[in-house]
């Protein structure tokens, strides 16, 4: 039987990335203007709002009744439906997709990727590798549900400031962050978010994420990783590979980049670079 993903647009993946994957948009307000992530807000002209808006903007969670829709949809072409959403400790949508999965249990089955962007994208793309490979559907939603554990996510900040104002972190830790001109470095840890170290500058920045990736036992080349950045230009991610290319020389045939639209670019702000990456240890 035919395996249908189903995300969110806090994943970064395109509406039109594959056939067989289906992106529910989260919805953004700029004040009493509301958009659709990905639809009919793309990156480009969040991240040009988010500049010259003086009004933050706001996200919210997708509904039960869209994911019921696409739980209809799916019945009717006879799919069976592995969702993968954005950590349940960040949104309510992990618990909008459960909701609506209540009437489905034979052919839903719901994993919270416990992680947002990239590394929801890196545990997707490697659903799909299973998938590809002629794997069933409880078979599939089990091992990701296991293997998501392996992914780490950290990032680089301009600034803890977004964070701060949507409520992700406390107004204690964005201080901290905000002293000295400081670069933050987080990470997604048990499905939230984390403070990892700070640093002076991009440089010293960088060269605590490649501390991280070490740490974490290096990157498993083998399976799905991805790099990402916020904003209008990828600048700071292209200085990142260069001043981290013995991390990727002679082991990575190419590197996965993606931009990081309005769902999390809302809270991270401008100016972040990040890499996703299931871990060797």
């Amino acid at each position: 039987m035919a395996i249908r993903i189903i995300t969110d647009s806090a994943s970064d993946i395109r509406p039109d990335f594959r056939w067989d994957v289906t992106v529910l948009p989260l919805h953004i307000s700029f004040g009493k203007e509301e958009y659709l992530d990905g639809v009919n807000l793309g990156h480009r002209e969040f991240y040009e709002k988010l500049i010259e808006s003086d009004v933050l903007p706001t996200t919210s969670q997708i509904a039960p009744y869209n994911f019921e829709q696409e739980y209809e949809k799916a019945k009717a072409a006879g799919e069976q439906v592995i969702v993968i959403t954005m950590s349940g400790k960040l949104s309510g949508t992990y618990q909008s997709a459960c909701i609506a999965a209540e009437d489905y249990k034979d052919m839903v089955r719901v994993v919270d990727s416990e992680n947002v962007t990239l590394g929801q994208y890196a545990l997707i793309e490697y659903a799909l590798r299973l998938k590809d490979s002629g794997m069933d559907a409880k078979t599939l939603a089990d091992t990701i549900d296991s293997e998501k554990k392996h992914i780490r996510l950290v990032a680089l900040l301009d600034t803890l400031e977004y964070l701060k104002k949507g409520g992700r972190i406390s107004k204690t830790v964005a201080l901290v962050g905000g002293m000295l001109s400081i670069k933050p470095v987080i990470a997604i840890e048990g499905g939230e978010v984390v403070m990892l170290g700070k640093a002076r500058g991009s440089k010293q920045g960088n060269n605590l994420l490649v501390e991280q990736i070490e740490k974490a036992g290096g990157i498993d080349f083998t399976k799905p990783y991805t790099l990402g950045y916020t904003g209008l230009d990828d600048t700071l991610l292209q200085k990142y590979i260069k001043d981290s290319a013995n991390l990727w020389e002679g082991r990575a045939e190419k590197l996965d980049i993606i931009s990081v639209g309005g769902a999390i670019g809302t809270h991270a702000g401008p100016g972040a670079i990040a890499v996703a990456f299931f871990s060797k240890g």
